[in-house]
């Protein structure tokens, strides 16, 4: 069994930790009403994708 001859110290551990942070999700603009929005999903504001009317909103 493979047993390591010292041990790992925190500021290795956390260098090879360094890249696991979490990334904030991308977001785009909407093309209809500017809001931001997840890209290739429906705009929860207006309700559009790709320029088509998916499903009707109260704010229209």
């Amino acid at each position: 069994m493979a047993v390591p001859k010292k041990k790992t110290s925190k500021s290795r551990k956390n260098m090879r930790r360094a890249h696991d942070f979490l990334t904030p999700p991308a977001t785009s603009t909407c093309p209809q009403c500017k809001a931001p929005k997840l890209p290739h999903r429906v705009c929860p504001s207006c309700g559009t994708y790709k320029g088509k009317e998916v499903f009707k909103t109260d704010e229209q």
